[in-house]
C-alpha cells in the first residue's frame, strides 16, 4: 500500500479502537454465572486495535521516498471459502457448541490456506478448540456453548 493510505488507515483504526474501548466501558462488568464479563472482549479488541494502529502509523514514517509495498495477488476463491466458513461458524455456534464448531472452522481454514498436512491440521484444530474451552470455562469460570446434546456426552 502507499504511505498516505497506510497513514489514513492507521488513524481510522485508532479512532475505531478508541470507540471500542469507550463503548466497552458502558457494558456491564459481569454476567450471570461468569466471572468474565461481556466488557472484556471489546475492551481487549479495542486496546489491541489501538496498539496496532499506532504501530502502523509509526511505520509510515520509516517508508522510503516513493516506496510502495506490493501485496500478493488477490485470491477470491480462498476468501469466499473462509468467509462462508466464518458465517457458518457464527450460525452453528449455539447449535453444535463451541468445541465442535471451532474445530470445524479451523479445519476448513487451515486446509483452505494450505492443502495437505492433515495430521497437523487435526492436531492444532483439536488442541486449540479443547484448550481454549478448558481455559475459558474451567480456569476463568466463563461460559461457552458446550458440546451438543445429541452427542450424548
Amino acid at each position: 500500500m502507499s504511505k498516505t493510505f497506510d497513514r489514513y488507515a492507521s488513524l481510522l483504526f485508532l479512532v475505531l479502537g478508541v470507540a471500542f474501548v469507550i463503548g466497552s466501558q458502558n457494558i456491564s462488568a459481569s454476567a450471570y454465572g461468569s466471572n468474565v464479563g461481556p466488557n472484556i472482549f471489546p475492551l481487549g479488541l479495542g486496546s489491541l486495535l489501538v496498539l496496532l494502529s499506532l504501530r502502523l502509523f509509526y511505520e509510515t514514517f520509516t517508508y522510503k521516498q516513493g516506496e510502495k509495498k506490493e501485496g500478493p495477488a488477490l485470491d477470491y476463491k480462498r476468501f469466499l471459502i473462509i468467509l462462508a466458513a466464518a458465517l457458518l461458524y457464527v450460525l452453528l455456534l449455539e447449535e453444535i457448541g463451541y468445541v465442535v464448531s471451532t474445530f470445524l472452522f479451523l479445519l476448513v481454514g487451515f486446509q483452505t490456506m494450505q492443502k495437505g498436512k492433515w495430521l497437523n491440521t487435526l492436531l492444532i484444530s483439536g488442541a486449540f478448540s479443547f484448550g481454549i474451552y478448558f481455559l475459558y470455562v474451567n480456569v476463568l469460570d466463563g461460559t461457552l456453548p458446550g458440546l451438543p446434546t445429541w452427542l450424548g456426552l
